[in-house]
């Protein structure tokens, strides 16, 4: 089946359009929409058109996700093309008014492929902190890939230690979430914790329960990247709403696009009407609203909502759940409770509220 091609309706506005947002779940190099990657293979010789990148950019499963991200991230190597694709996405941001965004940054990818990692996050930090920008302010998640193996992500964690004075909030761990098992990984994770850094990690987005459990008992992770599969565990779901400490960052339209919800719902053919968000909300689970990568699945964080809307959610739910990407952030309290109270006064400007 081609995910990509699953119907969704036409983005209608909501009322969270015109509200100051923050974005949690977003990946800087899954941002490159096809136009970008065109620009960026010119920079480097490799002649690009829009059909091949539209053609690359159609999954079938979550693996071949993964080879596209691999393949249009083989057009960044150096600290410009960082720049380059950092301008683009603070540019969307601004747009859909997203006054804050954790962005995460693939420094394990970097390192594979023997990057200077320092020069090329101080052209995204740089870039992200322009003035044409003023208005969105950024933090940075440093993000291993699982597959690479621990030793691997040990050397993401160390660098997000060193470059924590620049920004870098966070620790997490994405890629194949079946590749390796969650122990191995917990030295990197205890080492970031130990830093001061916070920790996230993706889980049940095609693993199961369980890969929701390790990421939380044995990494520590605060919050879980997707987490669709609480579907099929209502103990568990019950356990995290009673606790209310881990937040899920759901993400609707990557998981449409790479067979993940289809995956966790047994279905073939998993449709937006299988998306566990109502019922997640319902029990009381802490969980935000994100575009994961918003370049490669041809969505922005303003669809995303209009989605969530389509699911019945009420302006009032649709309010809460942009809210909680407020207080779900790693933002320092003083700065949470101001861009919170922003968000109150604009909402209740609105009537929302």
């Amino acid at each position: 089946m081609n995910h990509n091609a699953v119907t969704k309706p036409t983005q209608q506005p909501t009322v969270v359009d015109a509200l100051p947002k923050a974005e949690l779940h977003l990946h800087l190099e899954g941002s490159i929409r096809p136009e970008a990657a065109v620009e960026l293979a010119a920079r480097h010789a490799d002649t690009l058109t829009l059909e091949e990148v539209h053609k690359r950019y159609t999954y079938t499963s979550f693996a071949g996700f993964l080879e596209t991200f691999k393949w249009v991230t083989s057009f960044l190597r150096g600290p410009e093309d960082y720049a380059f694709i950092t301008k683009r996405l603070c540019e969307e941001l601004v747009r859909q008014n997203v006054v804050y965004a954790e962005v995460t940054v693939s420094t394990g990818v970097m390192l594979r492929r023997m990057q200077n990692v320092e020069a090329n996050f101080a052209a995204i930090r740089e870039t992200a902190q322009s003035a044409p920008f003023s208005r969105l302010r950024t933090a940075w998640i440093f993000d291993a890939t699982r597959q690479f193996g621990a030793d691997a992500a040990m050397e993401v964690a160390r660098w997000a230690s060193k470059l924590q004075h620049s920004g870098v909030v966070a620790f997490g761990m994405g890629g194949d979430e079946l590749s390796l098992p969650a122990v191995k990984f917990r030295p990197a994770f205890d080492f970031a914790r130990s830093e001061g850094l916070h920790v996230v990690c993706h889980a049940g987005e095609i693993g199961g329960p369980e890969s929701i459990r390790e990421a939380m008992e044995l990494l520590g992770s605060e919050r879980i990247g997707h987490g669709i599969a609480l579907l099929r565990d209502p103990a568990l779901a019950e356990s995290l709403a009673l606790k209310r400490n881990v937040v899920l960052e759901n993400c609707i339209t990557s998981n449409l696009c790479t067979g993940a919800l289809a995956k966790q719902t047994g279905k073939p053919e998993a449709t937006l009407a299988d998306y566990p968000l109502p019922r997640f909300l319902e029990k009381g689970l802490a969980v935000t609203l994100s575009t994961d990568d918003p370049g490669l699945f041809h969505t922005d964080l303003l669809t995303e909502y209009s989605l969530a809307a389509s699911l019945g959610l009420s302006k009032e739910q649709l309010v809460r759940l942009a809210e909680q990407s407020f207080s779900a952030s790693f933002l320092p309290p003083e700065d949470k409770r101001r861009l919170l109270d922003e968000f109150r006064a604009a909402a209740k400007s609105s009537g929302l509220l």
